[in-house]
C-alpha cells in the first residue's frame, strides 16, 4: 500500500469492501435501530419487534442479515433465540453515529420551532 499524504498506509481493497457491506447493511433504518437496541441489550426477535415497533416477519428478516454478515450473533435459551451484537467496533461506530446526529438535531430543532 501507498502511503498517503499524512505518511498512513491505505487500507486494502479487502477492507475498504468488507466496510462497505457492514455500512451498507446498516443504511437501513430498521437493521440500524435493531444493532442500536441490541448495542443496549441482548433481546429475542419478539422483543425487538416490538421496541423497534417491526413486524415480525420483517425484524426476523433483517436479523438474518445481520447475522449472516457477522453484525449480530445469536444463542438458543430453551425455545428462544436471543440477539445481540458481539463487536465492540460496531457499537463503537453506531453509538457515535448516532450521537452526533442527535446532537446535531436538537439545535436544527430549536431553530424550526422559533420561526
Amino acid at each position: 500500500m501507498a502511503a498517503a499524504g499524512g505518511g498512513f498506509e491505505d487500507p486494502s481493497p479487502d477492507v475498504l469492501a468488507q466496510a462497505a457491506a457492514a455500512l451498507g447493511l446498516l443504511a437501513s433504518p430498521a437493521r440500524l435501530h435493531i444493532v442500536w437496541t441490541l448495542a443496549r441489550g441482548e433481546s429475542d426477535v419478539t422483543g425487538l419487534a416490538e421496541r423497534v415497533g417491526g413486524a415480525l416477519p420483517a425484524v426476523s428478516q433483517h436479523l438474518t442479515k445481520l447475522k449472516l454478515a457477522g453484525l449480530v450473533r445469536s444463542r438458543r435459551e430453551g425455545r428462544r433465540q436471543v440477539y445481540y451484537v458481539d463487536d465492540p467496533d460496531v457499537v463503537e461506530v453506531v453509538q457515535l453515529l448516532v450521537d452526533r446526529l442527535t446532537g446535531r438535531a436538537a439545535p436544527a430543532r430549536r431553530r424550526l420551532h422559533g420561526l
